[in-house]
């Protein structure tokens, strides 16, 4: 189906998130927030008002931050741990894989303003590694909504799921793709738009870009599938394979690394399974200079007139 209730308003997704927290700890009295000094940047301060017992600020620690939410898990608590993206997953790995993951801890790690969304903060603040780095550990679901809606369906979710998971949520604001009555199911693709001729392939802040590329196709009269994949650990890989027996051909977009990230999972099931011409537009291996998340996705081919360039150039490949 085409993407229901796209409109040019653009909200940003830590919104949702604190908002659904902060509903969902009301009646849940489990629910902690712990932060590392990331009380402004993760939106938790209507979290801290009304419950303010619940909210552990530990200062900028991010292995302790993970640590102390694996020990409030450990006590039966359900913390949601929220710093800055590159922080939290590039300085907290080793306690993430052994406290977390290898511990299958009941722990939400919400990595906040992820892929380029400091851009004018430069390298050491893109997060654009994350995905490589969570989506190898065992027991760890990965997931990157691509609007408000689903970015609060999947809180709702992360809430009720008897282990731990990484929520990556951008500060760059996109507009509604999905109905206001979606529920997250783990692992599962949307299909915002059908098509035969080329896959595009997108989660996060890319999903709009590559509905609007969907769209510049088709006025060229190529036929483009759209799929937002929000779950890139466990990936759905019943839409990738479907994708590349009916269309021939895949492009994947995110905010992010070619290595590693989304576009090498959807690889790793389409050369398993029904080998096609792929295209996987990303940050190319290299540090992402300095710059605003817009500027820097348009430099590295992400605008959606570029994306809709790669799949024509693909097409050929066909």
């Amino acid at each position: 189906m085409d993407a229901p209730n796209s409109n040019i308003n653009l909200h940003d997704c830590r919104d949702a998130f604190a908002a659904t927290l902060e509903a969902l700890a009301g009646s849940e009295q489990t629910i902690i927030a712990v932060c590392n000094d990331s009380v402004g940047s993760s939106k938790l301060g209507g979290f801290k008002f009304k419950f303010p017992e619940r909210l552990v600020n530990v200062g900028i620690a991010e292995q302790n931050m993970v640590g102390v939410g694996a020990g409030l898990a450990n006590g039966g608590q359900i913390p949601f741990v929220c710093g800055a993206a590159c922080f939290l997953t590039g300085r907290a790995l080793e306690q993430i894989k052994a406290d977390i993951s290898y511990s299958n801890a009941n722990v939400k790690l919400i990595g906040i303003s992820s892929g380029m969304a400091y851009g004018e903060l430069g390298p050491t603040h893109h997060s654009i590694e994350d995905f490589a780095w969570t989506r190898v550990l065992p027991n760890l679901p990965v997931i990157a909504p691509c609007d408000r809606i689903e970015t609060a369906a999947a809180v709702k979710w992360a809430a009720s799921y008897a282990g731990p998971c990484f929520l990556r949520l951008s500060r760059v604001g996109v507009p509604d793709l999905l109905p206001d009555d979606h529920k997250f199911e783990l692992g599962k693709a949307n299909v915002l738009r059908e098509g035969r001729d080329v896959t595009l392939i997108a989660n996060g802040t890319l999903t709009h870009r590559i509905v609007k590329a969907a769209e510049i196709l088709a006025s060229q009269g190529i036929d483009a599938r759209v799929l937002n994949m929000a779950t890139v650990r466990p990936i759905d890989e019943q839409a990738i394979i479907a994708a590349a027996k009916e269309t021939g051909a895949i492009v994947t977009a995110e905010e992010h690394s070619i290595y590693g990230g989304l576009g090498s999972a959807v690889a790793e099931v389409v050369v398993d399974n029904a080998p096609v011409p792929m295209k996987r537009l990303g940050v190319p291996g290299i540090y992402a200079p300095t710059g605003s998340a817009e500027f820097l996705l348009d430099e590295f081919g992400m605008a959606p007139d570029a994306i809709a360039q790669a799949a024509s150039a693909l097409l050929k490949r066909k």
